[in-house]
């Protein structure tokens, strides 16, 4: 039976979708082609159709969470009086740190893209930039460079944060890990 175009871009979207979840909650090479299709409710054997690798469909993934990040961080900042920290506070939480597969790319992710090749790394570099040039927009500072700065730095420390309060057995010092960034952060 032949897929319609509206069938076969439903089935792309749906596999991206279970990529960009499991992911993150597994890193690039936790989880397999099979197992992601089996997922989406397709065959192994249809892979091919949609995708020329498994750095294609890593690429498209990552670009889909990001998206997802993004939209957070939008809808986080937009009407607070003070976005930085608000962003802050709703990015450095013991939810977000439990639910990876469901939180933001760049800390889910970041270690295994620095092990990818060119598509994948493209597709962090790209969110990267967009990611920096928002927080940019919000910081506070004299000159451009000076709120360039700060969003490095602030966004460094919040991924930071992240990764390592993910890493810690102790949920104690997890904690500690992301309250102290807020603290640090929030409202720079």
């Amino acid at each position: 039976m032949r897929v319609t175009r509206e069938q076969a871009a439903e089935n792309r979207g749906r596999i991206v979708d279970v990529a960009a979840q499991r992911f993150r909650e597994r890193g690039f090479e936790g989880i397999g082609v099979a197992d992601l299709m089996k997922e989406a409710g397709l065959t192994h054997g249809g892979f091919y159709g949609h995708f020329g690798s498994k750095e294609e469909l890593m690429a498209e993934a990552y670009r889909k969470a990001l998206e997802h990040s993004n939209a957070e961080f939008r809808k986080r900042a937009q009407g607070a009086r003070d976005p930085v920290a608000e962003m802050a506070r709703q990015y450095l939480t013991t939810r977000h740190r439990d639910n990876p597969g469901r939180g933001c790319a760049v800390a889910a992710l970041a270690t295994d893209v620095a092990r990818q090749g060119p598509a994948v790394r493209q597709a962090f570099t790209e969110g990267l930039r967009y990611s920096l040039g928002f927080l940019t927009q919000l910081m506070k500072g004299r000159t451009a460079k000076a709120k360039r700065r700060k969003a490095i730095q602030t966004y460094a420390s919040w991924i930071g944060a992240m990764v390592l309060a993910r890493a810690a057995d102790e949920p104690e010092l997890s904690r500690e890990i992301l309250e102290a960034v807020v603290a640090e952060t929030g409202g720079r």
